[in-house]
């Protein structure tokens, strides 16, 4: 038994990762050089409790007590505790970011007898992740601010033509662009990488549109709080901004009414709506991008207009 211990002590020093054992109430019974130098100490066997580290903290930076730590955890509800990731400080008051595998031991008899656990050290991971974070940061910030500028460079254009058909063209051009940016902000405002809201989304393009509005013109806009892929957000901004451009120009009666505009849900699939009370007008443009998302358009006339996406 003796050499069966003393072979699988070698065996533990020889792992390059952070492990150390408790007995059943939690007192260290024995650890490897990698767990002490994670912990920048040495651990006193025998009388320090449930973790090598000298002070924990949680992700976000408040205390952890020791008792309260994933291996007291795993001690005094009998599993195994994944998933959960700690921050150990040394004496000398550098930190360590560290994901835990606290592993309750039994005997024969399935008593309790004590636990192992095992330390990682993800101090490079978190390193990476923080210069990916600043790179996606700058990123967006420079795409922002690089649309921001188009955006004033084709109203500036238009202002300065005297041709009215490039007056318009470059106008529309404008909106458009407008209303990308407007999604841009909703994609990269979140911390979801693959996902944004929908209800974010058709409100700032809403907001977007409605600056190039008549001021009589109201616009009334509910949807729903849904998560949607990051591959649908440009095509439905610029639908949506196309229904509410061309809504507000040609199809109210002079410069006054409402446009309604709703995202809702049905079965399995999104309805996309923008209703006012003109009569309609061709809209070539949107039905080209309604195949991007694989969807249904629909325009119906009845007391007005009502212009329909649906798309799964």
């Amino acid at each position: 038994m003796r050499a069966s211990e003393r072979q699988l002590q070698d065996l533990l020093a020889a792992i390059p990762a952070a492990i150390y054992t408790t007995d059943a109430q939690g007192k260290i019974t024995y650890y490897n050089q990698a767990a002490a130098e994670l912990a920048g100490r040495t651990p006193a066997v025998g009388s320090d409790e449930w973790c090598v580290t000298w002070k924990l903290y949680k992700p976000d930076g408040t205390p952890l007590p020791h008792d309260e730590c994933p291996m007291a955890i795993a001690l005094k509800e009998g599993r195994p505790i994944r998933n959960a990731e700690a921050i150990a400080e040394r004496p000398d008051g550098s930190r360590v970011p560290f994901i835990p595998y606290p592993t309750p031991l039994r005997d024969s008899a399935g008593n309790l007898i004590g636990a192992i656990n095992m330390l990682v050290d993800v101090s490079e991971r978190k390193q990476a992740e923080t210069q990916q974070r600043l790179l996606f940061n700058e990123l967006n910030h420079r795409v922002k601010n690089n649309m921001q500028m188009l955006v004033s460079l084709l109203h500036l254009t238009a202002r300065q033509t005297e041709n009215e058909e490039a007056r318009r063209i470059l106008a529309e051009a404008g909106s458009r662009v407008a209303a990308m940016a407007a999604a841009q902000r909703v994609l990269y405002g979140t911390t979801e990488a693959t996902r944004f809201n929908a209800a974010e989304l058709v409100d700032v393009v809403c907001q977007s549109a409605l600056q190039a509005f008549p001021g009589s013109i109201r616009q009334v806009s509910e949807a729903v709080s849904v998560e949607l892929s990051n591959d649908v957000a440009m095509p439905l901004a610029l639908i949506l901004n196309e229904l509410l451009t061309n809504a507000a120009k040609h199809a109210l009666r002079g410069d006054e009414g409402t446009i309604r505009v709703g995202l809702t849900r049905e079965a399995d699939r999104f309805l996309l709506y923008v209703e006012d009370d003109g009569l309609g007008f061709d809209l070539n443009a949107v039905r080209g991008l309604a195949r991007q998302l694989r969807g249904e358009f629909e325009m119906t006339n009845n007391h007005g207009t009502r212009c329909s996406l649906r798309f799964p």
